[in-house]
């Protein structure tokens, strides 16, 4: 079990968090790809938080937990890659322009910054090295400051990437430009699947598009080691997934909470407020805004 909070966000900027003893359930690409249902965990002292399972399955997941109330609730697309047609084969799915994009984006970074390397990491060695330039990257990026969702810098947490690394089942990419790194990806192994942990860039790039050639530089060569099915963009839409992926499944995340008074009244607040973001949103979109506030919000 663990704390995890109930998060009242706006737009990239979590605005505050209320806090819960929560345990998770969470769904792998493989377990959404196979109509199968895990083993559910036993409930946390105030219920339990449920990671991207098949919307689908939803009612079966509900039934584990009688009585409890749901909120929360995010429905999205689970993109992923299939590996099966290697690197060719995906690449021909792209349209002619979209190609066409990614090699100029690819080009117009070499150019800007006298060229780019990418280095490739997956021993124990290579991992602390890849930690030594990816960290400080974490730290200057909107998903460490706003979201609290960086790249883990604890004992734990690096004990853990050694772990996966002996055991083969980690790969990870750093982008090097001007001398420096400017983009990381970090990417665990479960079974024959890659699972999108971490991708981070430093704000100052962001304008020659580093995410996105780091992850067409790491695809190429991870289709070349040719282990993998799937790569897996787990739970949440977006646009860098929606390109990179071949297919989607439909999927949720929600909490499942235990009936008292303080989570009744807990779910009911972040219902209200969402419910205001969404207003605001539709009225930002009829106004032509709605650009200029996501990009506010991640500065």
């Amino acid at each position: 079990m663990a704390r995890a909070g109930i998060d009242f966000t706006l737009g990239s900027r979590r605005l505050f968090s209320v806090p819960r003893a929560l345990s998770t359930w969470s769904f792998t690409l493989e377990d959404v790809l196979t109509a199968r249902l895990p083993h559910p965990p036993l409930s946390g002292a105030d219920g339990v938080r449920i990671l991207s399972a098949p919307t689908a399955s939803l009612p079966q997941v509900a039934a584990h937990y009688h009585g409890f109330i749901a909120g929360g609730r995010q429905d999205y697309h689970r993109h992923y890659i299939d590996m099966a047609s290697g690197f060719d084969g995906y690449l021909a799915r792209f349209s002619g322009k979209t190609r066409s994009t990614l090699k100029r984006k690819a080009r117009k970074l070499s150019e800007a910054a006298g060229g780019y390397t990418v280095t490739a990491y997956r021993t124990p060695e290579e991992i602390a090295t890849f930690l030594a330039a990816a960290l400080p990257l974490s730290a200057l990026t909107y998903q460490a400051r706003l979201l609290g969702a960086g790249l883990p810098d604890d004992p734990a947490a690096r004990r853990a990437m050694r772990e996966l690394a002996q055991a083969d089942r980690i790969r990870a990419f750093v982008l090097h430009a001007d001398g420096k790194p400017v983009a990381y990806l970090a990417l665990p192994v479960t079974g024959d699947t890659l699972v999108y942990a971490h991708l981070g860039y430093d704000p100052d790039w962001a304008r020659l598009s580093v995410g996105t050639v780091l992850q067409m530089e790491a695809l190429e060569v991870l289709f070349a080691e040719a282990r993998f099915r799937w790569f897996d963009f787990t739970e949440g839409d977006g646009a860098h997934k929606a390109l990179f992926g071949t297919h989607a499944a439909t999927c949720s995340s929600l909490v499942l909470l235990k009936p008292t008074f303080p989570n009744r009244a807990v779910l009911g607040a972040r219902a209200g407020f969402d419910a205001g973001v969404k207003g605001a949103r539709t009225l930002a979109q009829r106004s032509g805004a709605l650009e200029r506030i996501r990009a506010l919000l991640k500065t």
